[in-house]
């Protein structure tokens, strides 16, 4: 009786192990390995809460007209700001690591400046700051803040607090916020999974 436990034993042991090399020899064949490439650069799953992002066109500081829908296909960092605002300076220096690391593979930041001044006061900013990001400007007046009303509204909040900071994905939509300044790394972490696809 005990002989028989130990052959049947040996006997499931034997096929179970066998099983698997067939499993792995499946999972190493040429055109398996192809297809897990091609399906692991999908984007990540999109979050229930996101929403699309309301298209705008301002004026680049540099004078040229920028539209979001023309950026598709790149993960924008939309960052709401001022010149004068001490925890949005705070953030400059992050955003200039990641925009020199991560522009390669996709990343855009925009910031939009509320209530800055002219485009050649803002400009000399960016130099003293070593910004090399696009920032945005009214084009004749108010634009900035009908944009930055018109996020508001889709975002279900005022923006009232600077620096607000968007996370927007390769098809268009809000997929984070921040109010108040991050570090490089809290960035980094939630933009990794969109920079990837």
């Amino acid at each position: 009786m005990l002989k028989m436990r130990i052959i049947l034993l040996m006997s499931i042991l034997i096929a179970i192990s066998c099983g698997q090399k067939q499993k792995m020899k499946e999972a190493t064949q040429p055109k398996d390995i192809v297809n897990k490439m091609i399906n692991s650069n999908k984007s990540p799953k999109r979050p229930d809460f996101a929403i699309k992002a309301p298209d705008f066109t301002l004026k680049t500081v540099q004078g040229d007209l920028f539209t979001l829908s023309e950026n598709r296909g790149k993960v924008i960092l939309l960052n709401f700001w001022g010149t004068w605002c001490g925890p949005c300076r705070r953030e400059i220096p992050d955003f200039n690591k990641l925009y020199s690391k991560h522009r390669g593979r996709g990343l855009e930041i925009v910031g939009i400046t509320i209530t800055s001044g002219s485009a050649k006061n803002i400009l000399n900013f960016m130099d003293n700051w070593d910004m090399e990001y696009t920032v945005l400007t009214d084009i004749d007046n108010n634009e900035t803040m009908m944009v930055t009303s018109i996020y508001g509204r889709a975002i279900g909040q005022p923006i009232n607090g600077l620096p607000t900071t968007l996370i927007i994905d390769r098809d268009g939509y809000i997929v984070k916020g921040y109010i108040g300044p991050r570090n490089e790394k809290i960035f980094y972490e939630d933009l990794k999974p969109y920079l990837a696809s």
